[in-house]
């Protein structure tokens, strides 16, 4: 099917409308009012001087968040973050799969080709765990939770586990158990969830990408105009009016990347997806490039996303794979993750 590099400059992103309104009153703003007790920030200097008043809290930080009542300390979030990171390096370690075929709906194609590429086949009581079904709601979750804890028998030396699945296993009481069954979704999904995510945002963008340019720019350029990560929260605190006398004392704080990325006064032609930008640029210098985060602490995720996010980059580049020409309209909606929904890939 042939493509035209013009199909990309016919596609239009339509924004949820709080999103939209975020992007049509304060794009350029440093700070404005979103609620009574709602703060919002996109200013440059004022986003980084709140961010070095304090470290985020275990309540603004996923992987902290305490597990129904319990503590999640950071030896054990340290020690999952291992594991998973071992997982990767052993996924990228193997070669392009030559008999995977990603055409049809992003992120959801994506999405179940790299928990499998990252955790294998493994039994459905950790498959189920890593379903984007689960975001729907938390008793979902919990659901898939309790009914994998009570499965107590240890599956067959024939299904391979992950170095994530083998923690769980090694817990020794039902509690301990449920609780890293837990703690594996929220450290197995966001990664499957965060590069499907990203890599859809590249397709639909820019689509079919110029031979030259390589993986890194493509996808720095989509971090800019739609990050997955696009705003971070700090609850109300002293420090933050010491920083800004406009911000009260019971005001918590939405600092905005998406606002930031899309700045005319730090970015030329700011709406224009030109990944050709990043050539020469370091983005952890970049003033405003916030997609995983401050610098003082950064998503401990990143070195996991980019390497993964390239490599199912090089799968579609290989297979000619592009958002099919039909599709001219792509939504996103008001959900955890900025990404546009139901894009058809097809191969060219």
């Amino acid at each position: 099917m042939p493509v035209s590099s013009n199909d990309r400059t016919a596609r239009v992103t339509v924004f949820a409308p709080r999103i939209d309104e975020l992007l049509r009153r304060y794009r350029g703003a440093d700070l404005f009012r979103l609620e009574d007790d709602t703060v919002g920030v996109a200013g440059v200097e004022l986003t980084d001087r709140l961010l070095r008043a304090r470290p985020a809290n275990d309540a603004e930080r996923p992987t902290f968040k305490p597990v129904r009542r319990r503590s999640v300390t950071r030896a054990d979030a340290s020690a999952l973050m291992q594991a998973v990171s071992a997982d990767v390096r052993n996924a990228l370690k193997r070669p392009l799969d030559d008999s995977v075929d990603l055409a049809g709906k992003w992120p959801h194609a994506a999405h179940v080709h790299l928990r499998d590429l990252v955790f294998g086949h493994e039994s459905l009581r950790f498959r189920i765990l890593v379903d984007r079904r689960l975001e729907l709601t938390p008793k979902l979750t919990w659901a898939a939770v309790a009914a994998g804890t009570a499965m107590l028998r240890k599956p067959g030396v024939e299904i391979p586990l992950s170095n994530l699945a083998a923690r769980v296993l090694d817990a020794g009481t039902y509690d301990d158990r449920r609780y890293a069954m837990y703690l594996y979704r929220r450290v197995a999904a966001p990664v499957c969830f965060t590069v499907s995510a990203l890599v859809t945002n590249a397709l639909w963008l820019g689509s079919p990408f110029d031979d030259g340019v390589p993986n890194r720019d493509i996808l720095l350029e989509a971090l800019r105009l739609l990050p997955p990560s696009w705003n971070i929260l700090r609850v109300a605190s002293p420090e933050f009016p010491a920083v800004d006398d406009r911000i009260g004392g019971r005001d918590d704080i939405l600092m905005f990347p998406l606002l930031s990325h899309r700045d005319p006064r730090l970015w030329e032609d700011p709406d224009t997806f030109r990944p050709q930008r990043w050539d020469g640029l370091d983005p952890d210098q970049q003033p405003g490039y916030l997609p995983f985060g401050h610098g003082s602490e950064r998503c401990w995720g990143r070195h996991l996303v980019m390497p993964l996010a390239e490599r199912l980059l090089d799968v579609v580049r290989r297979d000619g794979l592009v958002v099919s020409p039909e599709q001219t309209t792509g939504r996103i909606e008001l959900d955890g993750l900025l990404e546009v929904a139901g894009v058809r890939m097809v191969r060219r």
